[in-house]
């Protein structure tokens, strides 16, 4: 049921009772939170992680055979199969991730208090310096293949929940009020009102955080299949490991097999998946006017036309959907029922207090192991958090300079967006990884070359971020306020700047969010480059991290990660969380 379809009344209101919608400017400034208790919380359960991976990863196997990659163009059908299904398995993790976690913190004040800054702290931990840890504190207790599919899978899911939980709980924090209320007066229960109202309302921005999460997890699947510590191969079976085998033999014509058949994925998955999904979610906008070219889908439509389906779904799908609306109706009526009986929590605070020892014991062990850290060491980390600052915020505003305006382009033109979206999902789908090293045989004589390099590394773990989220928010914009806007005349600026910027704020907050947590993610690989048998660097906590990783100098690492993660959680606390409180005050739809 289309969103704008569930709560129509029988009658039809009279026009001077007909509710308009608007964009809400409220007076009041929100406060952001500043650096509270639950920071420091989850700061020293990320410390006691690390440092429990660590010890883990002492006794992981000293040898580890992997296996054999095979460049023959028969096998790509197989690489790609069990590369998709590593992926689809990360993303419906993330999917349930996302939709249980943010709900939580959405309606939830006290559990936001903690879940919001966890939630700011895991996007902004470094995903690649934790693969080591995971995989050999993984290795150590489960086998070799085990551990490494399970790290892959783990790896993916880091770079696809955040994102996507982001968007979820900013949809659910700037559901119109009227909406809301419509759902309190038929007595929605939380099953009905997730069903009727607040998946139907998210559904475009999820369903683009989606696409951006499976672009962004391209990434780290090349980075998880063809891994190797010293005498320890953990490779996977899969394009990555084929593209990486093909351009270690030097096979050119392995290297076109491999990067034809990722870009033939891609598309498929854009046609057969993406945009059938796009297309039928577009019934979830909220709107009523009827937008001029609505996205379409051959696929779709050919879903739609098929009797055979159509059948399925009224034997099958309809009495199906009622009874598991029925059951978790009754479970939502005996889990009252239940909090009104029950008494204090005792368990709850129990296991509460052992937390509380067992963090406690880790967060001593954890600073041990940083007091081995030499003095001169924390004075590299301070200034490597300043460089790689810089270098985040120049990628940050070239990103915020071009996504703006193509991502309104796209979204507000369906016919474009028919032709540039599968563009965009192949260019953010291939791995910048590997066409950085052509890059920096270009550049790498110039002067600053390395720096340069950085950036551009850097912009692509930010862009594509933003510009999905633009182009969601772009699209998410009704049409009758389009048509208001063209009926009273307002200039291009003036649309700008009362419907579209507005409307957009909410979503870019969202995306630079994100951004800004990839960017400093992806500082680990641009700033130190093993390059034609050198090691280049350039001064920066990215460059700390990979020295670490690479040398096994584990209380380094432990330092340089926590530094990161404190520095990022800082910006999020005194810059986007104040901005992320302005966009659902003053940016709220309704």
């Amino acid at each position: 049921m289309a969103l704008r379809e569930s709560f129509v009344s029988p009658e039809r209101p009279r026009p001077e009772e007909t509710p308009r919608r608007r964009l809400i400017f409220r007076i009041e400034q929100p406060f952001g939170r500043g650096f509270s208790v639950g920071d420091v919380v989850v700061l020293i359960g990320i410390a006691v992680l690390i440092y429990a991976g660590v010890r883990l990863a002492l006794q992981a196997p000293e040898t580890v055979a992997g296996p054999t990659i095979s460049l023959s163009p028969r096998v790509l059908p197989y690489y790609a199969l069990r590369s998709v299904g590593r992926m689809a398995a990360a993303y419906l993790l993330s999917l349930a991730f996302t939709l249980v976690y943010g709900r939580l913190a959405a309606y939830n004040r006290r559990a936001e208090q903690v879940l919001m800054p966890l939630l700011d702290v895991l996007q902004s931990v470094p995903i690649l310096s934790f693969l080591p840890v995971v995989l050999l504190s993984l290795s150590a207790i489960l086998p070799e293949r085990t551990a490494a599919e399970l790290a892959s899978i783990v790896l993916i899911f880091t770079s696809q929940a955040w994102n996507m939980t982001f968007a979820w709980y900013q949809s659910l924090t700037t559901i119109p009020k009227e909406l809301q209320e419509a759902s309190a007066v038929f007595r929605f229960n939380g099953w009905l009102r997730f069903k009727v109202l607040e998946l139907p309302f998210a559904a475009i921005s999820l369903l683009w955080n989606s696409m951006m999460s499976w672009a962004g997890g391209w990434f780290f699947l090349m980075a998880a299949e063809i891994f190797t510590v010293g005498q320890r191969d953990f490779r996977l079976p899969g394009l990555g490991a084929y593209l990486q085998e093909a351009a270690n033999q030097g096979d050119t014509r392995a290297i076109l097999w491999g990067v034809g058949t990722l870009v033939l994925v891609i598309v498929a998955l854009d046609q057969l998946v993406w945009r059938p999904l796009l297309a039928w979610a577009d019934r979830f906008k909220l709107e009523t006017v009827e937008g001029e070219n609505p996205p379409t889908s051959w696929f779709y439509d050919l879903l739609r036309s098929a009797h055979i389906l159509e059948r399925l779904s009224q034997g099958v799908w309809r009495p199906l959907s009622e009874r598991v609306d029925a059951w978790f109706i009754r479970r939502a009526a005996a889990a009252e029922a239940r909090v009104e009986k029950s008494g204090r929590p005792y368990l709850l605070y129990l296991l509460a207090l052992l937390l509380g020892l067992g963090l406690a014991y880790g967060a001593v062990r954890a600073a041990l192991m940083l007091a081995t850290v030499p003095a001169h060491q924390w004075g590299e980390i301070g200034l490597g958090v300043l460089a790689t600052l810089l270098r985040v915020s120049v990628s940050l505003l070239i990103a915020l300079a071009w996504t703006i305006p193509v991502g309104v382009a796209i979204g507000t033109n369906p016919r474009a967006a028919t032709y540039l979206q599968p563009v965009v999902q192949v260019v953010a789908s291939v791995p910048a990884t590997a066409l950085f090293p052509v890059f920096l045989l270009l550049i790498i004589g110039l002067p600053g070359g390395l720096n340069i390099a950085a950036v551009v590394l850097m912009l692509t773990g930010t862009q594509w971020y933003l510009l999905f989220n633009v182009i969601a928010g772009a699209s998410a914009i009704p049409q009758d306020l389009k048509y208001t806007s063209a009926l009273i005349g307002l200039s291009r600026w003036e649309r700008w700047r009362t419907l579209i910027l507005p409307g957009l704020f909410p979503y870019i907050i969202t995306g630079a969010i994100t951004a800004s947590g990839g960017a400093w993610n992806a500082s680990i690989v641009a700033e130190h480059v093993e390059f034609g048998g050198r090691t280049l660097f350039t001064p920066g906590i990215g460059a700390l991290i990979a020295r670490a990783t690479g040398t096994g100098d584990y209380p380094l690492l432990l330092a340089a990660t926590l530094t990161m993660v404190l520095a990022v959680v800082l910006i999020n606390r005194t810059l986007w969380r104040r901005l992320y409180r302005l966009a659902e005050e003053r940016f709220r739809m309704e």
